[in-house]
């Protein structure tokens, strides 16, 4: 990172960009290979979408040249004018080419690498990252590379949303466990970490069920995972991310989740989401069915209503929430705790600290957990009040011994010993009922019991005699002290 600084590109999330169409480039002539020799083993006629002429604008050029494989062997000045010129404008007409996945997240694309030193560098990079790669076939450094560039995003997002950590992410997928028929959806995708996450966490647990079984191979590879966002650097990006981790055509799209251009209802098994906190929307520009379920203009809010009504009947969602929807008292807040309590089955709620997300923002927050059911299902609810997530909750966020991760998930996964756990311990039940009672709060601290130990104090003369004690040593050593020095 701190090369391309020197060089003019300061922003972490231009030079991610920049690195991502590289990689695009290079996965095209990849992909193409691929193609053309998987139809030569099968007998079937392909033809590549390099081959022959192509036209850049008036002018005729050979195709071939526009292959990674060809141009990274020309010198640093030519391989510039090559990309720059040819292949970036070549890339940007192939949206319409159905063997090409990678296109259409070109389609904006700038090229913004300033000079051709380092163009030559970053190609000599990938290149190396690239016969890494294929030497060592059971690894992921792919994904590790693209990981590392994402942690260099030290900025939030536009829409007040910020980088969830990985391993906040990691925590949530394995609490919800997802299955190989599952249908994913993150409606505010980001850079795709929750999606990234899922796929890993099932190449984990059921590799042989799904890369052995050619439809649920074709599913996970093509139509098991939705990410939508409003932001097309990150769309880039995260698409990116999934195809560095495995996932060949992941659907990452623009869109207004929240606008009537979403018409998701009644799709998804699994939604793993954090929405943008911040802001209020123009009402009109919201779609209406969301507004029915709470009449607001809080983003926070209206994703959750937003959730229930993209989610299958049966389907689940865990979501970070900022702590003001737990207690909100408007009738927003309340509408929207109740839909889920009375309407549906609310199963947990997991209480984060505020320096969970540090650097980046302060905020308290907590992970909502449900089932869409459409006719209720919650008899009690699960909390958790996590105190640590094994790293340090300052700016620094160094790691620690303490960590609450394992605790949750082991003791989520085993609800059904919880029963007996008292309301001092990190994690109880509360009856639905006294929920109610309490005008649906969710806050963890309106059921949580703080135990006093009493402790006992010497009287207060017996104090101040040791406090006089201790003066009188005071005085005595500093009168020795003035002694020496005169």
């Amino acid at each position: 990172m701190g090369y391309f600084c020197s060089r003019g590109l300061v922003n972490p999330i231009e030079v991610i960009e920049q690195i991502t169409y590289l990689m695009f480039i290079h996965d095209l002539d990849d992909s193409d290979n691929r193609h053309a020799k998987e139809s030569a083993m099968l007998g079937l006629s392909y033809k590549s979408i390099f081959a022959e002429e192509i036209m850049i604008g008036e002018r005729k050029i050979d195709g071939t040249q526009l292959k990674w494989s060809m141009f990274h062997d020309f010198p640093a000045g030519k391989m510039y004018s090559v990309i720059q010129e040819w292949v970036f404008p070549f890339i940007k007409t192939l949206h319409s080419d159905k063997n090409s996945a990678y296109s259409k997240y070109m389609d904006d694309a700038i090229f913004k690498l300033p000079t051709p030193l380092l163009l030559s560098k970053v190609v000599d990079s990938l290149d190396e990252i690239y016969r890494l790669m294929a030497e060592a076939k059971d690894i992921d450094i792919r994904g590790d590379v693209y990981e590392y560039l994402l942690s260099k995003i030290s900025q939030s997002g536009r829409n007040g949303q910020f980088r969830t950590p990985r391993h906040i992410i990691r925590m949530i997928v394995e609490l919800m466990k997802p299955q190989p028929d599952d249908t994913i959806c993150d409606p505010a995708c980001g850079t795709s970490g929750f999606l990234v996450a899922a796929g890993e966490y099932l190449k984990e647990q059921h590799k042989e069920e799904i890369f052995y079984d050619r439809q649920k191979k074709e599913h996970y590879m093509n139509r098991m995972f939705f990410g939508y966002d409003m932001d097309r650097t990150m769309l880039r990006i995260g698409a990116m991310n999934m195809m560095t981790h495995g996932v060949e055509s992941p659907f990452i799209e623009y869109r207004d989740s929240l606008s009537d251009q979403n018409l998701d209802k009644d799709k998804y098994s699994l939604i793993l989401a954090n929405p943008p906190f911040k802001g209020s929307l123009d009402a009109d520009s919201v779609s209406s069915d969301l507004l029915k379920v709470c009449k607001t203009k809080k983003t926070e809010l209206l994703f959750l209503a937003l959730f229930l009504r993209m989610l299958k009947i049966g389907g689940r969602c865990a979501c970070i929430v900022p702590d003001g929807v737990l207690f909100g008292s408007s009738k927003a807040h309340k509408d929207i705790r109740k839909e889920l309590i009375e309407n549906h089955r609310l199963e947990a709620m997991i209480s984060m600290p505020s320096g969970v997300f540090k650097p980046y923002a302060g905020v308290s927050t907590g992970i909502l957990i449900f089932t869409k059911t459409g006719h209720g299902g919650t008899d009690k609810v699960w909390f958790y009040d996590m105190a640590a997530d094994g790293l340090s909750l300052d700016d620094k966020r160094t790691a620690v011994t303490e960590n609450d991760i394992p605790d949750i998930i082991a003791r989520f996964h085993n609800r059904e010993k919880e029963d007996d756990r008292a309301r001092t311990e990190r994690s109880f039940f509360v009856p639905k009922q006294e929920i109610v009672d309490n005008g649906y709060d969710l806050s963890i601290n309106k059921y949580k019991q703080v135990e006093y130990i009493k402790k006992e104090y010497p009287a207060s003369t017996e104090i101040l005699d040791k406090i006089l004690k201790i003066d009188e040593e005071i005085a005595k050593e500093l009168l020795e002290l003035k002694a020496m020095l005169q």
